[in-house]
Formats: structure tokens, sequence, C-alpha cells
């Protein structure tokens, strides 16, 4: 396999390991012992320096928490435009850049839009449809605010597929109940934590006075931690009709059903006050959450772009790494190679993600990802498994050497592929002199050990090293039946 010599760490560190096991060699019959420690202890210092450890600052850029504002929505579009921009750079013909660039011109002029959005959404039968035709008869003539009113399809249904998507693009929600939550609505309402939202507790004239005020009570207390208080109301937009009955003077007694006026009046108040405080907020975290929802999607895409340049990388590095184990019977002077491997693939990686390491950032990533997978057990774990893979082959007379050389194939694919899923959640362009978030990389190693764990993947991947590391006289040992160990 040809390597790009233009890769100072690693051909450097491979050509270091291989030099000292050249030196060694040679002193090997004047003095075996006393040369072997001193050139292991050279080996050891090097790795060493190799591994020397920055200090890790996470890199993961978060979105501003302060008070929302047009600046804060202008930057998270702008971000969205970086993104796009790095697709359009890395993948030109695909087919969907310029109805993106559409979308973003879109999120400009929504920045700026007058009109509030509001949305009735619940379950079947709470009475959305009469709360939405009472407010366009009585409420919203009354109102200054241009204002459009939404009812989504009810939730909990067949047909409620994109319902959810329809509360989340809307400014405001009214999620419209008739008692006290189901845990169908309160997951559902858990899911609309980003959205500005009033819950209603509406047919409350369905409920003895003293259960209404517990069921309100009950909603509040439930919703405390998302919700303020008066933002959980109660109301009757279509009270039951009750019974008046009527004594005359001549003692005859008239009755008849009376139709209740709607209740109302504290929905009403609380919605006027909202929009008079917070119109403009409204508009401007609509367009945020669209902003944030493209910029993933983009993203998405971008990492599947990259995705498919950077697995090539992380497989030839493998294989670079299985060859010089498998050539260096010392364990020391395999450790500097492997060292000098990872860090060459952190940059060639880093490259790919436009996350840009100099030397010494690439070296001091590729120690933390050695220390991580010591401090986790990975070594350990993974070089046992080949090995199990390996005696149930019939391949103990060059086992030493193979188990080496695929394990160490096996740890550089863990490296790479952490790497890989660990870059693909990091912003576009950001600077790698912020080092590496210890705690995400840690959990994205565990997370993709678990994923290289299966015996079908495994068996499969210690076939494929063996077959680049033994002549092909020896690779039919691997098809032979399993043996008892």
């Amino acid at each position: 396999m040809a390597v790009n010599l233009r890769r100072p760490i690693l051909v450097g560190g491979v050509g270091l390991s291989f030099a000292l096991l050249l030196v060694q060699s040679l002193h090997h019959s004047v003095a075996q012992l006393g040369e072997f420690s001193l050139m292991g202890a050279i080996a050891v210092i090097i790795c060493l320096w190799l591994f020397q450890q920055g200090r890790a600052k996470g890199t993961q850029i978060q979105l501003d928490s302060g008070p929302l504002d047009r600046e804060t929505v202008e930057k998270v579009i702008a971000q969205v435009e970086d993104v796009v921009s790095q697709l359009e750079a890395e993948a030109e013909n695909y087919e969907a850049n310029t109805a993106l660039r559409e979308r973003i011109a879109q999120l400009k002029t929504e920045i700026d839009r007058q009109e509030i959005q509001l949305t009735v959404t619940g379950g079947k039968a709470v009475g959305k449809t009469t709360l939405i035709q009472l407010l366009e008869t009585i409420w919203l003539p009354q109102i200054q605010q241009k204002l459009r009113l939404c009812e989504t399809p009810a939730l909990f249904t067949a047909t409620a597929t994109d319902t959810l998507a329809e509360a989340i693009a809307s400014d405001l929600v009214l999620f419209v109940t008739n008692g006290d939550l189901t845990d169908s609505e309160f997951q559902t309402l858990q899911q609309l934590r980003n959205q500005r939202l009033m819950l209603v507790f509406n047919k409350q004239d369905q409920f003895l006075p003293d259960e209404q005020a517990t069921v309100l009570f009950s909603l509040r207390q439930r919703m405390q931690e998302r919700l303020k208080a008066e933002d959980v109301v109660a109301i009757a937009a279509s009270p039951s009709p009750t019974k008046v009955r009527q004594h005359a003077a001549d003692g005859s007694v008239q009755e008849w059903m009376e139709q209740r006026a709607p209740e109302v009046s504290q929905l009403s108040q609380q919605l006027e006050q909202i929009l008079a405080q917070e119109a403009q907020q409204l508009v401007w975290a609509t367009t945020r959450r669209a902003a944030v929802a493209l910029k993933t999607e983009v993203k998405t895409v971008l990492n599947s772009v990259r995705r498919d340049r950077a697995l090539p990388v992380v497989e030839q590095y493998q294989w670079i790494a299985a060859a010089t184990a498998f050539a260096n019977p010392v364990p020391a002077l395999d450790l500097l190679a492997t060292a000098a491997i990872n860090a060459q693939m952190v940059m060639d990686l880093g490259a790919i993600y436009q996350q840009k390491f100099s030397f010494q950032q690439a070296q001091t990533a590729a120690g933390t990802l050695g220390k991580l997978m010591l401090q986790l057990g990975l070594v350990e774990l993974s070089t046992k498994a080949v090995s199990t893979v390996l005696k149930s082959n019939a391949i103990t007379f060059v086992a030493g050497g193979v188990v080496q050389g695929v394990s160490a194939a096996y740890l550089t694919r863990l490296a790479g592929q952490s790497l890989v899923e660990y870059f693909q959640q990091q912003e576009v362009a950001t600077n790698a002199e912020t080092g590496l978030n210890l705690d995400k990389l840690g959990q994205t190693l565990q997370k993709v050990f678990q994923q290289n764990q299966q015996i079908g993947f495994l068996q499969a991947f210690v076939k494929q090293g063996v077959g680049r590391l033994l002549p092909e006289s020896f690779q039919t040992e691997l098809s032979r039946p399993e043996t008892a160990t």
C-alpha cells in the first residue's frame, strides 16, 4: 500500500520504529538483554513524548443562551449559510443546493414577519374546533395584532403523523385537554418544550366546582417546570345547557334549557398579554427553530459526504497499523509506530471535517485516544476478542504476530471511526486549538466499540486481517471448521 511521503508524523514514527528494531537486531548477538533494555527504554521515552497531554477543552459550540434578539437569529442563519457553502464546495453536484439557498432567503424574510401564527392542538374530542370558531368570531375582531389561527388534526390517532410538526412550526401553541393529563399528552408536551405554549383545560363545566379547582391545580403542578401558572387556564368553550325553572304566581312551573355563555375570559386575557409583550420574540423564536432545523438537515447531508471520504482513510490506516505491528516483535516499538499512525490519521480526518490540527495537536489527540482506550479497557477487550477468533481457527503457530497485527488494525479502526463520529457532532471549521472534549470522545469510543463487537463482524474482520498479513497458503486455515479450545 502506497503511503504519502508528505505525512511527516506517519513516516517519521514508523521509520523510527523500524530503525530502532534494526539497531536492536544488529546488537542482538553482542548483548541481547542489555540492548533490549536500552532500546526499549528509548522507545518508551519517545512514546511518552508523543502521548503528552494538552489541556483539553470542549469544542462544541452552543447557541446563545441569552435573551433572544434579531442579532442572535441572524447569527444562526449565518451558520446555516456556512454549512450550505461547505456542502456546495464539497458536493458541487448535490441537486438540492439551489433549493437550500431559497430556503435561507425565506428565513431572512421571516425575521420581519408581522403576522403571528397561533395553532390549536390536542387529542380527539377535546373541543379544538369549537375553540377556534369562538376565538375567530368573538376575540380576533377585538385585537390589533395580525393573527392566523390554525387547527391541527387530532393527536394520538393513526393519521396524526405530521400533527406535531405543524405545531412546532407555529409561533404559539394552545394545547387543549379536557381533564387531567394522560401520559400520552404529557409526553407530547415534553416534545414541545422549545415552543411557546399555553395549556388549556376545556370543558371544565362538566366537573363540579371543587373538581374544577383540583384538576386545574394538578395541571399547574404537573407543568410547573415548563409553564407559568398563568399559562395554564381553564375554559368552557361550549358549556352544556343548564335547566332553568320558573315558578309563576298561579303556582305553575315552566322549565327550559338555556345555553350558557362561553367561559374564555382568562384565556383571551392571557393571549392578549402574550401578544402585547412577546409578539416579536415569538417570530424570532420560530425563525431560529426553522434555521436550526435546516442547519441540522444540511449538516446531515454534509456528514454523509464526508463520511464517504473518511472511511477509506480509516481503512487505509488500520492496515498500515496491522502491517507495522505484525513486523515489529517488540511491544514498545509497536506502540511508538501505532502512535505515529494514529496521529497522522487524526490530521487526515481532521482535514476532511475542517478540524485543522497542527503537528503538536495531532500528537496530543492521538495520545488522548490511546489513554481513553486504556482507561475504558478497550485495548485488553479487543485483544482478547481477536485472540478468541484466531484460536478458534487453528492458526496458533503464528498467533503472536497475527494477534498483534490484527489487534492494532482493530484499535486503529475504533480510533478512526470514533473520530469520524466525534467530528460529525462539531461545528463547521471549528478551531482545533480548543482541544478535544474528553467526556464526549469517551462516550463515542464506547458506542463505536459496542457497534464493532458483533461476533459476525469480528470474524469477518479477523479473516480480512489475516488475509493481508499472511501468505495465501496460510489463509485456508480460516475456512476450516471451528475446533474446541
